[in-house]
């Protein structure tokens, strides 16, 4: 899209990415590109994806590059990524997720950076939208959790049963939305079984990111125009493509006049 899009120097938009999601000797995604990209960064923790080398890295180049820190808390569910709901006692869900926060945060610290946010992935994610159960042991976890005396943000599709609990929790609520992801006419995502649940077309997704950072919503898959204010929008990194395809949303949003910008800045280490 052309660069005459009418948004103001004031705007300002955060853009994320599930980053260090290997394992080991193996890989997925370009971590370190996708760093120059984004300005958050939710890190795996161990569960679904991810190891203490791997988290390390990360948060040290997400250091050096201003890029703030986040905990992508999942299902301990390495075999399936995080993309199985696994039916949990919400104490033990708890302490799971409590678990991945502190890995996250000691890792961070050591990388001379500081965990700001959390932000649940794949099946946790989903179920927490809905599932008043899952969400509040994912807001338990994070409010029994604060770092640096203060409690973390949760980054979470907005309206949903997640954004709830947590704002009833006292937790910062983010409103999150996805870049290349189809919605439902309730404002809750596709699920990926389903055809056309993540889009392809890079024209698409530069015109949804545009249209977010001007306020004009989502539209759903059957044509309903959803009102999603987001803070942040969540730029997948393990699917084909994925870099250039961000280089290009955030080179779309930077000519329109839109600061690219953490929603939870980093913190200045003297």
């Amino acid at each position: 899209m052309a660069a005459s899009a009418p948004y103001g120097r004031r705007v300002r938009i955060d853009l994320n990415a599930d980053l260090g999601e290997g394992f080991g000797v193996w890989s997925l995604g370009d971590d370190d590109a996708l760093l120059g990209i984004v300005s958050s960064a939710n890190v795996a923790c161990g569960f679904h994806a991810g190891d203490p080398s791997i988290i390390a890295r990360v948060c040290r180049t997400a250091a050096h590059r201003g890029v703030t820190v986040g905990a992508q808390v999942s299902y301990r569910d390495l075999i399936g990524f995080g993309r199985r709901a696994l039916p949990m006692d919400p104490s033990d869900l708890v302490s799971d997720i409590t678990y991945q926060i502190g890995a996250v945060w000691a890792l961070a610290q050591a990388a001379g950076t500081s965990l700001r946010y959390v932000k649940p992935h794949g099946a946790l994610y989903n179920t927490a939208a809905v599932d008043e159960s899952v969400a509040d042991a994912v807001a338990r976890a994070v409010a029994q959790a604060p770092i640096d005396g203060a409690l973390l943000p949760i980054l979470c599709l907005p309206g949903s049963v997640l954004a709830r609990v947590a704002s009833a929790r006292g937790l910062i609520v983010v409103a999150e939305a996805f870049a290349d992801r189809a919605y439902s006419p309730d404002g809750m995502l596709v699920p990926r079984s389903e055809p056309g649940a993540v889009i392809h077309d890079p024209a698409a997704v530069v015109a949804r990111c545009l249209r977010l950072a001007a306020g004009d919503g989502i539209v759903a898959v059957d044509g309903t125009v959803l009102s999603v204010q987001a803070a942040s929008i969540c730029l997948h990194g393990d699917t084909p493509g994925a870099v250039q395809l961000g280089e290009q949303v955030r080179a779309a949003l930077e000519a329109a006049g839109v600061t690219i910008a953490p929603f939870a800045p980093a913190p200045v280490r003297g």
